[in-house]
């Protein structure tokens, strides 16, 4: 009797699975580098090393050669470790088991669940390091996204599978903002990500901005400042394919990331002790080349599926054009700046509309809302130049009717343009309201 019965993922173990033993000796150590004679290995494979006094093991991935050397990056801590300590290729290549089981779930950067609720039911595996969707096959962007967030929605529509960098410096709200998203938004899954993140933060981000209903649909990646740059930086590349699976399932997920700063700080640290050279501010070749591999596997597919990421990225000494922040806006595909003049004022989200952009906004909304956004922004424009004088009271009433218009309406668009916490509104209400200010 014939049955329909697939082989595919037990091949897919055994191709996984080294046969081939191959082993090797830690010969010297530098910080957090070590030199190895041997194993037979290739970028990306995961090592055991055994420490000679109680034969505890500690797992390394291999990051590069040099002079015959194989040079690997701990993913534990690396104390008890000395020349001559036998290594062990254990894994070939880098994969994160991923399934449904996920969801409601905290793991941190090596994918072991921290959260004290068992073992994670996964099904499957998908590489960390995978490869953006051929260009070809990504489908355009022409559905917009509700992210519960009323200035976004209204003034920097995002799509299904679009790209955007949250630019922020410290204590302006940027958790806060992503809180209020993973809750409001309309998307299937939530995939956050907290990169190089205070310890402290965690249980105040899933307890206080995320809540309970928020949790059951979001898988939680945590790597905190503590880890060792590997781990926050394989962090990163974690939450981003278990994103994927989500996605080959035909579902729409947020990919939330906090920070991409941080990630770039700690590929910083691993390619500074692997000896490559330092250029601006310290940030070496090889980060400016992970940035857009990691930013890049986000977007749309050839299924139904999508990955819509928000980037947060920290500005250090609020300088919107230091080389992170820099690079990013080149690559996302629109940006969100979230200022400290704003958060001064109680004016929350702190989003500033007039620096901020979406890039793929006119291609998904019509053209009475494209309208009404426009007039909204021209006429905060024209506020914001001439507030200086209305301030100190040398504007006079009646000189300029574009003025008078924005000093009658600056009121309503603050209102507009705040939102507190626990406010929902969707898509379609924030569409509504923006059309009002005008029509009343």
């Amino acid at each position: 009797m014939a049955t329909n019965f697939s082989l595919a993922k037990y091949h897919h173990c055994v191709d996984a699975t080294c046969t081939i033993q191959a082993n090797g000796k830690v010969t010297n150590v530098v910080g957090l580098v070590i030199e190895a004679q041997g194993p037979v290995s290739r970028l990306g494979t995961v090592c055991d090393i055994y420490t000679k006094r109680d034969s505890h093991k500690i797992s390394a991935e291999v990051l590069g050669f040099k002079d015959n050397k194989v040079l690997m990056m701990p993913l534990a801590e690396i104390r008890g470790i000395g020349p001559g300590c036998p290594i062990v290729a254990r894994q070939q290549r880098a994969v994160i088991p991923v399934g449904p089981g996920l969801l409601g779930r905290v793991i941190d950067g090596l994918g072991n669940p921290i959260d004290n609720k068992g073992p994670i039911a996964v099904e499957s595996e998908y590489p960390i390091y995978g490869t953006p969707i051929n260009p070809l096959a990504r489908k355009r962007i022409s559905k917009p996204l509700d992210l519960g967030i009323r200035a976004i929605n209204g003034l920097l529509s995002v799509g299904c599978g679009q790209r955007m960098g949250i630019f922020s410096g410290s204590g302006v709200g940027k958790s806060v903002l992503l809180g209020m998203i993973a809750r409001k938004t309309a998307a299937d899954v939530n995939v956050i990500a907290l990169i190089g993140e205070r310890g402290r933060e965690v249980n105040e981000f899933i307890e206080k901005e995320l809540g309970e209903k928020g949790l059951e649909r979001s898988v939680i990646v945590v790597a905190t400042s503590d880890h060792l740059p590997l781990i926050r930086m394989r962090g990163a590349f974690i939450a981003t394919a278990i994103a994927e699976f989500f996605r080959d399932q035909g579902q729409h997920v947020n990919l939330m990331m906090d920070s991409v700063t941080r990630f770039a700080m700690a590929q910083r640290e691993i390619g500074l002790a692997l000896g490559e050279p330092p250029t601006t501010k310290g940030y070496t070749p090889s980060v400016f080349t992970l940035l857009p591999k990691l930013c890049e596997r986000a977007g749309t597919s050839d299924n139904q599926g999508s990955i819509t990421g928000l980037y947060t990225v920290l500005v250090e000494g609020d300088d919107t054009n230091e080389p992170i922040a820099d690079a990013l806006r080149s690559i996302l595909d629109g940006h969100i700046n979230l200022t400290r003049d704003l958060s001064t004022q109680n004016h929350y989200p702190a989003i500033d509309v007039l620096s901020s952009i979406s890039r793929v906004m006119d291609d998904i909304i019509g053209p009475e809302h494209r309208r009404h956004a426009g007039k909204l922004k021209e006429t905060l424009a024209v506020y914001r130049k001439a507030e200086d004088l209305i301030n100190i009271g040398a504007y006079v009433a009646g000189s300029n009717p574009k003025i008078d218009y924005a000093i009658e309406m600056i009121e309503k668009i603050n209102q507009y343009l705040r939102q507190d916490i626990d406010e929902t509104t969707d898509f379609d209400e924030s569409i509504s309201r923006l059309a009002q200010l005008f029509e009343s």
